[in-house]
């Protein structure tokens, strides 16, 4: 009997640990090709835009968005308040960041960082498109 339990305990395998970390979920490679669409920019629809939705393409859960903003000259992405920080990147072009009222140039290399509870916003300015990364949690949802 007691071989028997022996084998048995020994084919189930070790024991889990409740409190060690659980794996991560596998590595999502995303080409920004297959994530692309024109449309109006949000807050607003000042003018048009090509909006590159990359983290909607990961699998849920996730807690982060990452997408990508080409702004056509003229075009802004209008003031709206954020319940969350925020960044926006600039990869090409030329815009003008607003935050509760004060506004920055920013230009290729330059982040604006953002803060839970301002009213915020971009422009584009110049001839060429204003290019952004803009990161921030996902929303959390009440459980």
């Amino acid at each position: 009997m007691a071989v028997a339990l022996m084998l048995a305990l020994a084919l189930a395998g070790p024991e889990q640990d409740a409190s060690a970390p659980q794996p991560a979920p596998p590595m999502v490679v995303i080409d920004q090709a297959d994530t692309v669409r024109r449309e109006p920019p949000p807050h607003g629809q000042i003018g048009m835009s090509t909006a590159y939705r990359i983290s909607d393409f990961a699998p849920q859960p996730r807690r982060m968005e990452f997408r990508r903003r080409d702004l056509d000259p003229g075009s802004a992405i209008g003031e709206h308040r954020i319940a969350h920080d925020e960044v926006y990147y600039v990869l090409s072009g030329t815009g003008v960041v607003v935050s509760d009222g004060v506004e920055a140039e920013l230009r290729p290399g330059m982040a604006a960082y953002l803060y839970d509870g301002a009213n915020v916003g971009i422009r584009q300015t110049g001839e060429e498109p204003l290019s952004l990364i803009i990161a921030y949690p996902v929303a959390q949802s009440a459980e």
